[in-house]
């Protein structure tokens, strides 16, 4: 199975829309919050797009598994971050209902992904 243009691959595709999600919910967020929870967003959530590009480049699926499985942990990250935010009343949950269901959506789609692969 080859994954050379991850720019095809859907599971990127989604990963980049929840990276867009992600800024537009980091401008909610408090002031205060500016600097320490925008930037641990900004990074757990752009870590999953480049992940899931930098592991199809690699030479060998199991390379590829080991990058998913890192792109899968900040996706639990950003989902994470997005339940303390709500908890703490940065936005509404309303607000970041596309971010959490992309959050699913991704989650299941690695899951996949790593089982379709686990199998050949």
């Amino acid at each position: 199975m080859s994954f050379q243009n991850y720019k095809q691959l859907d599971i990127w595709q989604k990963a980049m829309d929840l990276t867009d999600e992600i800024y537009k919910l980091i401008d909610l967020l408090p002031k205060e919050e500016m600097f320490a929870m925008s930037s641990q967003l900004r990074r757990a959530t752009v870590s999953v797009p480049s992940n899931i590009a930098e592991g199809s480049g690699r030479f060998s699926e199991k390379e590829f598994k080991q990058f998913l499985s890192i792109a899968k942990g900040s996706l639990y990250e950003v989902e994470t971050q997005l339940l303390i935010c709500i908890r703490r009343d940065y936005f509404k949950e309303e607000d970041a209902h596309t971010a959490l269901e992309l959050c699913d959506e991704i989650s299941r789609k690695i899951t996949n992904l790593v089982f379709r692969l686990n199998k050949q």
